[in-house]
């Protein structure tokens, strides 16, 4: 059973929301809540694998909110709702910790599959949308980060662990692609991937799949 807790300051949105999950026999709504400072709260009261969260809330917004959730260390995971696909909050959110977005419009099977990927631990983000979006938003990297480093700048310490083949993995991740295209193009089995993802993951400190794509795009592995 996935738990889920709704964060949104609109009323009749929460009742939508909590109307669909709660269709699915896999899925259950804790809680709801209507701005950021009750969504930190509430998710460390019930600690729910999901929370589904909107940005512009009154008072704390879902950008600080999603921060200081995900900077507590339990193992909820957000994913983050924009009006628009490329909106800049979305990219704010990701850098905050959020596992992925998805568009307000988006169909309710597409919904329900996002959280579902996000409870397991995967990203939502479609990987070429994943890239458009940090194509589009590469400016807000901090300065001395991807591009802007020099050649003389020591390397980043994410990187300092990984062996060349993960090097390669978390590279082609940055650039949008799939297990499946990494192991076509790489001439590696699937399961093989599945092995280096996790080792790249877990050695550059990235939640998921999404952080590490970000990763990629603060090192300069990969440029916009």
């Amino acid at each position: 059973m996935t738990t889920v807790l709704i964060a949104d300051d609109q009323p009749l949105q929460r009742f939508g929301f909590r109307m669909l999950l709660e269709s699915q026999d896999d899925m259950t709504v804790l809680d709801e809540a209507a701005n950021g400072t009750e969504a930190v709260r509430k998710a460390a009261e019930f600690r729910p694998d999901v929370v589904l969260m909107d940005v512009r809330m009154p008072g704390l917004d879902g950008i600080e909110a999603t921060r200081r959730i995900t900077a507590s260390g339990d193992r909820t995971r957000v994913l983050i709702l924009t009006t628009f696909d490329l909106d800049e909050y979305a990219y704010a959110g990701l850098r905050a910790g959020a596992s992925g977005f998805l568009v307000k419009d988006a169909q309710p099977e597409d919904l329900l599959s996002g959280i579902r990927a996000v409870a397991s631990g995967d990203a939502v983000v479609a990987p070429a949308l994943t890239r458009r979006l940090l194509d589009a938003y590469v400016h807000h990297l901090p300065a001395g980060s991807g591009a802007s480093s020099s050649a003389s700048s020591p390397p980043d310490p994410r990187l300092a662990a990984l062996t060349d083949r993960e090097r390669e993995i978390l590279t082609v991740i940055g650039k949008g692609w799939t297990n499946t295209e990494i192991a076509e193009r790489l001439h590696l089995a699937e399961s093989t991937v599945k092995t280096h993802v996790g080792r790249v993951l877990a050695k550059t400190g990235s939640r998921d799949r999404v952080q590490a794509v970000i990763c990629a795009y603060e090192t300069g592995l990969v440029q916009p």
